[in-house]
């Protein structure tokens, strides 16, 4: 099953109906795209699970900043992880 931005195209369209029918570029853009987000999701989640070990609605075993911790270390390692290193 193809994701639904990657439905075979109407014949004729200039629509890409797969991802190996992306360029390369492109292919390399959204993936990094993709890896920023995720890493801030996770960065994100850290932090409102500390948020939340704060506020008492979870257990606190010395999380919140050990989350924050992460957070910080997610959000740094992306900053500039995800920069062309050469050519795919």
């Amino acid at each position: 099953m193809q994701p639904s931005s990657f439905r075979h195209s109407a014949p004729g369209s200039a629509t890409p109906s797969t991802w190996h029918d992306l360029s390369d570029e492109l292919q390399l853009t959204l993936s990094r795209e993709a890896l920023r987000r995720a890493a801030e999701t996770l960065a994100d989640h850290a932090e409102l699970l500390a948020a939340e070990m704060e506020a008492g609605t979870l257990l606190d075993q010395g999380g919140p900043d050990a989350l924050r911790l992460f957070a910080a270390v997610v959000r740094a390692t992306n900053r500039d992880g995800f920069t062309t290193m050469g050519n795919a």
